[in-house]
């Protein structure tokens, strides 16, 4: 698929189906995720990727909205190095979820409001912090992908000039 078409068609989902992602495919969602831009180029990330159904679940008591956490095949979280944005962490995120929905994978990004506890699930070490964790998985249904809810319209949104 295209990158307008990708960008286009993506959408977030918290329902997949039971089929595991092949190694390969989690290679080139993560090779999206470190290829994405940073300021100054200081590639403040890592990824720690789960797949355990224990620790995912752990790790969903982290976040106030995860409870699909522990159903996804696949989770990813994206960790900051001291010092790294999260503007940076979220061009990561965007890559990732754009690769793996050009190969028919949908995913959810999710907030860990609990700092603490996410901190302590993936192990990190001291002033590294959760940006953000995404679920990943083939699409349970083409419901599940957008539930009905249109986009807003682009002459909505778009303001020339000024407001």
């Amino acid at each position: 698929m295209d990158a307008n078409t990708c960008i286009r068609t993506k959408r977030d989902s918290r329902e997949y189906k039971d089929e595991p992602i092949s190694e390969e495919t989690l290679q080139r969602i993560l090779q999206a995720g470190r290829m994405a831009g940073s300021s100054k180029n200081t590639q403040p990330w890592h990824f720690i990727v789960l797949r355990d159904d224990a620790r995912k679940a752990e790790l969903a008591k982290c976040g106030d909205f995860a409870k699909h956490v522990p159903a996804a095949p696949l989770v990813i979280a994206v960790v900051l190095s001291p010092g790294g944005g999260a503007f940076d962490a979220g061009r990561a995120a965007q890559n990732m979820m754009l690769a793996a929905w050009a190969e028919g994978i949908t995913s959810c990004p999710v907030a860990m409001h609990h700092a603490d506890c996410a901190s302590n699930v993936l192990g990190l070490p001291d002033d590294y912090q959760t940006a953000i964790v995404i679920s990943f998985g083939y699409p349970e249904s083409e419901a599940s992908l957008h539930r009905g809810i249109p986009r807003n319209a682009l002459a909505d949104l778009v303001h020339q000039e000024q407001w």
